[in-house]
C-alpha cells in the first residue's frame, strides 16, 4: 500500500496546514517547469499530487488512514513477532492499539470538518447578514441617525466603524481561504508565497456575488417596501422614512456586526 504520508514527508499525525505546507514545498521543486521536463520528477510531482488529493481532504484522508491501520493490525496480528501472538494478552494489546489509533482518526476527522464548518459559518453568516439586513434597510428606511442626539450618532458611528472594519476582515479572510486570481492559478505553485492552490472560486466571481446581491437585496427591498409603505408609516413613522437617504449605509454593517457577536456568542455553547 502506498505510503502517502511519506511521500510528502510528513508525520501521520500532520494537521491540515503542515499537510498543505509540504505539498506545496515538493510541488515547487518537483513541478516540471523547474525541471526541465524530467519524466522522473514529473512522476514524484504526480504522485505528490494524489497524495495532496488523500491527504488534503479530511473524509479520503480519515478512510486511507483506517485502511493503512487496518493493514498494520492484519500484519501484526499475522507477522511473526512477538505482538502477533495468540494469547489473551497479546490480542488484547493488538485490540486496544487498534482501537485507540481509531479513535484518534476519528477525533482529527471531527476536528478538521469543525474547524472547516467554522471558517464557513465565518463567510456565510455576514454574507448573509449583509444582504438581510440591507434588503430590511430599503424596506423600513429607518432614520435613527436624523432622530438621534449627539449621543446616539456617537454610538451609530462608533458601531457603523466596527461593522465596516468587521466585514472587511471577513471577507479577506474568506477570500483568502475560498478564491484565487485568475491570472495567478498557474504561478500560486511555484510562487514563494503560500497560496492557496486548490481553492473552489474566482475573486471575479466571488466580488461579481457581493455586488449584485448587495443590489438585488436593496431593489427587492424597494419593492417591497412601496407596497407596505402605507403600513409602515402608520405604525412607526418617527423612526421610519418614506424615501432612502444617504444614512442608509450605516445600518447593514451594523446588523452584520451585531448578528456576528450572537452567533459567536451561542457558539460557544454548541461544543
Amino acid at each position: 500500500m502506498v505510503n502517502y504520508y511519506k511521500i510528502l514527508k510528513v508525520s501521520p499525525k500532520a494537521s491540515n496546514a503542515e499537510i498543505k505546507s509540504a505539498y506545496r514545498r515538493l510541488a515547487r521543486k518537483l513541478h516540471p517547469d523547474k525541471n526541465n521536463g524530467s519524466k522522473e520528477t514529473a512522476r514524484a510531482f504526480a504522485e505528490a499530487a494524489k497524495a495532496y488529493e488523500i491527504l488534503g481532504n479530511p473524509q479520503q484522508r480519515a478512510v486511507y488512514d483506517r485502511q493503512i491501520l487496518k493493514a498494520d493490525y492484519d500484519k501484526s496480528h499475522n507477522g511473526d513477532s512477538m505482538f502477533s501472538s495468540e494469547n489473551s494478552h497479546a490480542r488484547r494489546w493488538r485490540q486496544m492499539a487498534y482501537e485507540r489509533r481509531y479513535n484518534e482518526i476519528i477525533d482529527r476527522m471531527i476536528a478538521d470538518e469543525r474547524r472547516e464548518t467554522t471558517a464557513l459559518q465565518k463567510v456565510i453568516f455576514p454574507t448573509v447578514a449583509l444582504f438581510l439586513s440591507t434588503c430590511f434597510v430599503a424596506i423600513f428606511k429607518p432614520v435613527f441617525w436624523t432622530q438621534s442626539q449627539a449621543i446616539g450618532k456617537i454610538v451609530l458611528l462608533s458601531l457603523f466603524v466596527a461593522g465596516v472594519l468587521h466585514i472587511i476582515s471577513r471577507l479577506r479572510s474568506g477570500f483568502e481561504r475560498y478564491t484565487y486570481s485568475q491570472e495567478n492559478i498557474h504561478d500560486s505553485i511555484l510562487d514563494e508565497n503560500e497560496h492557496v492552490i486548490t481553492k473552489p472560486f474566482t475573486r471575479f466571481k466571488a466580488i461579481s456575488f457581493l455586488l449584485i446581491g448587495v443590489c438585488l437585496s436593496l431593489s427587492v427591498g424597494l419593492v417591497i417596501g412601496h407596497y407596505l409603505k402605507t403600513v409602515i408609516a402608520g405604525t412607526m413613522s418617527p423612526l421610519f422614512s418614506h424615501t432612502l437617504g444617504p444614512e442608509f449605509v450605516f445600518y447593514p454593517p451594523i446588523a452584520v456586526l451585531l448578528v456576528d457577536v450572537m452567533h459567536a456568542f451561542i457558539s460557544k455553547f454548541e461544543y
